[in-house]
């Protein structure tokens, strides 16, 4: 049986195949429906500049998928709250598709956008937030080239 820990081993996995960027983290996202399926996979700059591993994931599946309705979001990264590349941050995006669960490995550091807020703003609209800060270490280490 495929665990959080395993789908959100497979995000840091993804996080790992974003094209370099000095202005923006690497991070990999996967969804998976309530049967265990694999719905869909994303990672930053997947499908352009600007994108981001949430929004390429949910990008993937068609608007309104009823799937989402009991689905889980595996993160690296703590889905964005406030964003300037878009007028959408992912944790908005994952609010509207329904979706009821979101697992991450690490909280989205005071970087590039201060006080995140997508922890927040996802708990407020009701969805179960998890982290696992056991792989949390994997996923600063893919971005290691912004932290230091």
């Amino acid at each position: 049986m495929t665990t959080d820990l395993d789908h959100l081993r497979r995000a840091v996995e993804l996080s790992r195949r974003c094209p370099p960027s000095e202005t923006a983290f690497s991070v990999g996202a996967v969804i998976v429906g309530a049967d265990g399926e694999v719905l869909a996979e994303g990672y930053s700059r997947e499908v352009d500049a600007h994108n981001h591993a949430e929004e390429a994931a949910l990008g993937k599946l068609p608007a309104g998928d009823p799937r989402l309705r009991g689905a889980t979001v595996y993160s690296s990264l703590e889905p964005c709250g406030r964003r300037a590349s878009r007028p959408v941050p992912c944790a908005r995006l994952i609010i509207a598709a329904g979706v009821p669960r979101v697992v991450v490995a690490w909280r989205e550091p005071d970087l590039f956008v201060t006080d995140c807020q997508g922890t927040a703003l996802l708990e407020a609209a009701g969805i179960e937030v998890v982290e696992l800060p056991e792989l949390a270490a994997e996923a600063r280490a893919v971005n290691a080239h912004l932290l230091d």
